[in-house]
């Protein structure tokens, strides 16, 4: 029977679009939205209407982010200390720098070589944050105690140590662009960070001790088990490309005998070998990412779900979300839905020219199976399994509010689960707005109870950056013409 009336209003929903469509002569420029034509609200044959939302600020914990890092990802490092709205954010990097082959050498002259210097390279990529307040950035060794390397942790989860200090370097992010000048290395979006020259020689050293550390990966390991880098001041985080020809130890070195070594001429005196981070099982990275709240805005808007939010704030992984209720729409006569999009509205501050938002994202969390969904029939997957995220509204668009400050503003396209909801051919779920790297939750191709499967669906390029305060809704009083709602353009079946 359900069924019979979906295909029913499908047809009806098809005919009078088609009818309407044929008829106007213009279009109304407030329905044109998402690149849809969309007929003119003319309060006789389309109509529209606006339902309250209300929205409720919380924060993802330890065990409901499970988010992992892959090593193709940018990875951050640095600290955010002056965020007003969403406190401090703390970002460390771990990773390993090898040899590229096994059984390595240096200039295949060990023991008459030695060290002249050692400098970390890491490839630089952008700056989340304030560029000119100065970040002071500390290299540590992992200590061979640590299980680094042997265990697979999320990026809001680390229990690396650091070991010995091995090098530090004080700087403005801004000069990350620059073009260094070094030896064999005249590159620009690089950090260079020098070492101790103990730990040259000591890398040196293990070419010569018994049985060598360059043997294979498992012993050169058990030497060296990778670098803990922290930043201990600063208001930004720098992200950086570990897969980058500028991700690499340059362990610059002598040779006494005056071999040429790897350098193109014989009068060359000094040799530079590079350990790098290849894409391999055996090459290990990790990101943490530690939000701190306190005395924030944020902090003091959660309030566990008991009153609605005049402001939201979101942030992404491992960051904030807002669960959206709209009782409204359960009692939502059928009709025929044009479009329902849930409107989302920046609420503009200086500090958003510093960090900027990134992709936001809304999924529905559905109690019969205590999980998150996609959106039911909103979200889709091309025959090569791409999603339509773009078309959904995640991305946003630039605008301007009342005072002219460039803002973004969300439309997120519910039109086809909103016709099933008022159809009566599918629940009301609460959604849930956040800023994720990816989701993975169910997805259900077809109508309600046919079968779900787990999806993964990439929302941002990084985890880490990316914030952005939005107005919220109190209510059916809440006096703000951009407060968060649900218009509908519908016809009267």
């Amino acid at each position: 029977m359900k069924q019979k009336q979906l295909a029913l209003t499908l047809g009806v929903l098809f005919t009078s679009t088609l009818i309407l469509f044929i008829s106007c002569k213009k279009i109304n420029e407030s329905t044109t939205l998402g690149g849809d034509l969309i007929p003119e609200v003319d309060n006789i044959t389309t109509f529209d209407t606006t339902l309250t939302v209300a929205a409720f600020n919380d924060t993802f914990t330890l065990t409901s982010d499970t988010t992992y890092y892959d090593r193709g990802n940018t990875h951050f490092l640095g600290q955010i200390n002056n965020d007003p709205f969403f406190g401090k954010t703390d970002a460390k990097l771990f990773l390993e720098l090898k040899p590229g082959f096994y059984k390595f050498t240096f200039g295949n002259k060990p023991d008459s070589l030695h060290i002249d210097s050692v400098v970390l390279v890491l490839d630089y990529v952008e700056t989340y944050g304030d560029t000119v307040t100065q970040q002071t950035i500390n290299v540590y060794e992992i200590p061979q105690t640590s299980n680094f390397g042997d265990t697979i942790l999320t990026i809001r989860k680390s229990n690396y140590e650091k070991g010995g200090f091995l090098g530090t370097r004080t700087f403005q992010p801004l000069v990350l662009n620059d073009s260094i000048k070094a030896r064999e290395d005249t590159t620009a979006n690089q950090l260079r960070i020098r070492l101790d020259n103990s730990f040259g020689e000591r890398l040196l050293n293990y070419d010569t001790t018994s049985g060598g550390a360059y043997i294979n990966d498992s012993t050169f390991r058990s030497k060296f088990k990778g670098f803990a880098i922290e930043s201990v001041s600063g208001n930004a985080i720098m992200g950086f490309n570990l897969l980058g020809a500028n991700t690499k130890l340059a362990i610059y070195y002598k040779d006494d005998n005056g071999d040429p070594g790897n350098f193109p001429t014989a009068s060359s005196d000094t040799l530079v070998e590079y350990f790098t981070f290849v894409d391999n099982a055996n090459y290990t990275s990790a990101n943490f990412i530690q939000r701190d709240y306190t005395g924030s805005a944020l902090a003091s808007a959660v309030n566990g779900n008991t009153t609605p939010d005049d402001l939201v704030y979101i942030q992404n992984t491992p960051g904030s979300f807002a669960s959206i209720k709209i009782p409204d729409l359960a009692g939502l006569s059928n009709r025929v839905v044009h479009r329902a999009e849930l409107i989302v509205e920046q609420v503009y501050d200086i500090n958003d020219t510093i960090f900027p938002p990134s992709n936001l994202y809304l999924d529905a969390y559905d109690p019969s199976v205590s999980a998150f969904r996609v959106v039911p029939y909103d979200v889709s997957f091309d025959v090569t399994g791409n999603s339509n995220l773009g078309s959904f509204g995640v991305g946003g668009v630039n605008t301007k509010d009342p005072q002219g400050n460039s803002i973004k503003n969300w439309r997120f396209n519910l039109t086809r689960y909103v016709q099933h909801v008022v159809n009566d051919t599918e629940p009301l779920y609460d959604l849930r707005l956040s800023s994720p790297l990816y989701v993975r939750e169910l997805y259900r191709p077809g109508v309600l109870n046919s079968t779900s499967t787990l999806v993964e669906i990439p929302v941002n390029a990084a985890a880490g950056k990316g914030r952005v305060r939005l107005a919220g809704n109190t209510g059916p009083a809440d006096p703000n013409p951009r407060k968060m709602r649900l218009r509908i353009v519908y016809s009267k079946i």
